[in-house]
């Protein structure tokens, strides 16, 4: 395989690089993040002549990317709405392939291969869509967090519980209420299995909400990551018996289902028609449940296959791209 560098130009956004870092692992590329966030003015200037784009392409720490290309890349990776707006006008500008994650919103045209979810709800000759979003998460990465987690949890009475919490976002929000609903179905079933339970939250969780759901985890002997030492997220993914994660975020939904355990979807106050249908298609592979706004409990573990689309993905992308 050809050895390929590839720059990667996205919002800083957790997901966003996951999803990006992740392409960029299981292509085997070489690949550095760069942080952007073009104004809406600037968009419109990226998608204009090369005497206005070449002006808006600098990331957020005042690297110039059109020399930062030329010189390190072979290849430019893209992700979400202001990432390709960035990525489309420095493909034209340093003359380097653009592989585009997630809907553009603009001409799919610009880009020279699209990857994106089914629920984008686009289509094209440049386009390849899967069930999941992308991931680094490999059966073989898996194996290894297994291992290296597995003596960490040695400890925990089984079935582990695991919860993988998001926040609030423009489409969904996890508050106060929120939270004590999730806390009190996760007390009732590490109760009533007498298993353990462990809680990972995100940059985005607000710390009221945290407060009370660690009050409820706490209540049955549970752990919630404060945010010191390791994150046991992957670790939770490769090792837990059941997995419950909230409905905001695609992302985390896409990774929980790569591992073996059963996977509950928490649903929040908002509204979303894409991620809704992403959610149902994985309801109908049968691979997560959705659980009630009110549900009392999860539902009783259930035997599932890991399911993720990256993998094939790839292999299409590399055979389009002759690499």
């Amino acid at each position: 395989m050809v050895s390929v560098s590839a720059l990667i130009i996205g919002e800083d956004f957790a997901g966003m690089r996951s999803q990006a870092c992740g392409l960029a692992v299981r292509a085997e590329w070489q690949s550095a993040f760069h942080p952007v966030r073009p104004s809406r003015l600037s968009r419109l200037l990226l998608r204009g002549p090369e005497m206005l784009s070449r002006r808006c392409l600098a990331d957020l720490n005042g690297v110039d990317l059109v020399k930062e290309a030329q010189k390190t890349a072979q290849m430019l990776i893209s992700i979400g709405g202001k990432g390709g707006a960035a990525g489309a006008a420095l493909s034209a500008v340093a003359g380097l392939p653009v592989v585009q994650i997630q809907h553009p919103r603009q001409a799919l045209s610009r880009f020279n291969l699209i990857l994106a979810c089914v629920h984008d709800e686009i289509s094209g000759p440049n386009v390849l869509l899967g069930r999941t979003a992308l991931h680094g998460l490999t059966p073989e990465v898996l194996e290894q967090v297994r291992a290296e987690w597995m003596p960490r949890f040695a400890h925990l009475p089984r079935p582990l519980t695991a919860a993988l919490v998001g926040g609030s976002n423009g489409r969904f929000s996890f508050g106060v209420r929120e939270a004590a609903s999730l806390g009190d179905a996760l007390a009732v079933t590490t109760a009533d299995s007498r298993g353990s339970l462990m809680v990972t939250p995100s940059r985005r969780t607000d710390p009221a909400a945290l407060a009370v759901l660690t009050e409820r985890v706490h209540a049955v002997g549970g752990e919630v990551w404060n945010g010191e030492g390791d994150n046991p997220y992957k670790g939770l993914i490769a090792c837990a018996d059941q997995i419950v994660v909230t409905t905001d975020s695609v992302s985390m939904v896409s990774e929980a289902v790569a591992g073996t355990a059963p996977v509950s979807v928490f649903p929040l106050p908002g509204r979303s028609r894409r991620i809704f249908r992403f959610v149902d298609e994985l309801v109908k592979a049968g691979r997560v449940r959705l659980l009630e706004s009110r549900a009392q409990r999860l539902p009783k573990i259930w035997a599932v296959q890991p399911l993720d689309d990256t993998t094939e993905l790839v292999g299409e992308m590399h055979r389009r791209l002759a690499l």
